[in-house]
């Protein structure tokens, strides 16, 4: 790309996003306030601060490996990747994030996806949840 390509563009570009930030001398410093509120946004919910996630607290029940292995299948297959999940998971909002398992939060994201991407319809989902609720009630 030439120089003056790059200087059009980057033209371009400021005419449709202009600078929202003082323009400062390098190195350019950010008050603590400032940078809390660029890393806290509103549709970051799990993003904060947490200590390490201990492993060894919780050996993984079957359908929790499934849930993980059904949402990789899905990013190799191209429907979706994990910043998708990640920012889906997210768009629950926090009551919902905080208040359910880990996994079961990859399913509600995946359920969403699924069916706003076309890839399953409501009717399918449900009588898919009849079967499944009917296979288990006779296992009892």
């Amino acid at each position: 790309m030439s120089e003056k390509f790059y200087k059009a563009v980057l033209q371009a570009v400021r005419a449709h996003a202009p600078t929202t930030f003082e323009v400062s001398d390098l190195p350019l410093s950010v008050p603590q306030s400032q940078y809390e509120a660029y890393t806290h946004v509103v549709h970051d919910v799990g993003g904060q601060p947490d200590g390490p996630l201990d492993r060894s607290l919780h050996d993984p029940d079957p359908w929790e490996i499934y849930t993980h292995c059904t949402a990789e299948c899905l990013a190799w297959r191209g429907y979706w990747c994990s910043e998708e999940r990640r920012r889906r998971e997210n768009d629950l909002g926090e009551t919902i994030y905080y208040g359910l398992p880990y996994y079961t939060r990859w399913l509600l994201a995946c359920t969403h996806m699924l069916v706003e991407k076309g890839l399953i319809t409501q009717d399918e989902l449900s009588r898919k949840l009849e079967e499944i609720k009917a296979r288990q009630e006779a296992q009892k």
